[in-house]
């Protein structure tokens, strides 16, 4: 009961965009990038994703940055995720600047509710070369929902982040952050994953499913989140249920395209160049 009414909320209250045959978009979730230690489990694709996003940006794509895209419950001072992952936020910053970036706030950056904390942590950077302030993300509103029309035929598609509903990451967030920063944040940089999260909960992941698969049949919506970790694309006679997957797979990061009118799941990867044979001759005085 209680997703149903988090999810209809967030519907209406939506940020509405129009797409139509001509428009990109591109949808990434669950970045969770950190202060670059070993407990930031972003950085072991970092590369991957930096050439991703940068493919987007030349290719004309609006990035939708579809919640937990910054560890916050972990660190809660921006500066030194900032810090960690330059390159990355310069390449946001060009989407920003264009005016094809999208941010939506998931449960371990829920602090992007607070316009205060945005406006503090977000509207500009700082330059450690230079010593200098300036405008980052200036004026940005973080939103909890995305609605997309289609122009010509009216067909919506929900995007949030996915913990709607999630007890343990909605209605009680604090206690389960309060867990994460003092507790279960120590263990990352060993392997150990909290058991309680919906990424290594089997139960608890297909219950959210569930529940939204339910919201998705009643509503007649298309659905596109993240959250649980698990990229989702329906097979044939299935709901329209699409999950992101996320930027922290051992190996690889996953995304939704919205390319015009089709959608698409893609992975990415780093593979190795074909292997070149030197051969080097030593000749004698």
């Amino acid at each position: 009961m209680f997703t149903k009414q988090r999810l209809t909320g967030a519907y209406e209250n939506a940020r509405v965009e129009y797409f139509d045959e001509t428009t990109k978009y591109v949808f990434f979730s669950d970045h969770h990038r950190g202060d670059g230690s070993l407990a930031d489990e972003f950085t072991r694709n970092r590369n991957i994703f930096q050439y991703a996003i940068d493919y987007y940006y030349k290719n004309g794509y609006t990035y939708v940055e579809a919640g937990d895209g910054d560890e916050l419950w972990e660190y809660p001072d921006y500066r030194h995720v900032k810090n960690a992952h330059p390159e990355v936020f310069d390449s946001i910053k060009k989407f920003y600047d264009d005016d094809r970036f999208i941010l939506m706030f998931g449960n371990h950056n829920i602090y992007l509710k607070n316009p205060e904390y945005v406006e503090k942590h977000y509207y500009t950077n700082y330059d450690e070369y230079t010593e200098t302030f300036f405008d980052y993300l200036k004026g940005i509103k973080p939103i909890e929902a995305l609605l997309l029309k289609n122009t010509h035929t009216g067909q919506e598609i929900l995007t949030v982040h996915g913990h709607q509903g999630d007890a343990p990451n909605d209605q009680f967030w604090f206690l389960t952050m309060l867990s994460l920063k003092y507790f279960w944040r120590f263990l990352h940089a060993f392997g150990i994953r909290n058991p309680s999260s919906p990424v290594k909960n089997i139960n608890r992941r297909h219950k959210i499913e569930k529940n939204y698969s339910k919201w998705i049949a009643e509503n007649k919506m298309m659905l596109i989140c993240g959250h649980t970790h698990r990229f989702k694309y329906p097979k044939k006679n299935q709901l329209p249920y699409f999950n992101i997957g996320c930027c922290v797979y051992p190996t690889i990061i996953t995304a939704i395209e919205l390319n015009g009118e089709e959608i698409a799941l893609v992975r990415w990867k780093i593979k190795s160049n074909k292997p070149e044979l030197f051969i080097l001759l030593n000749f004698p005085y």
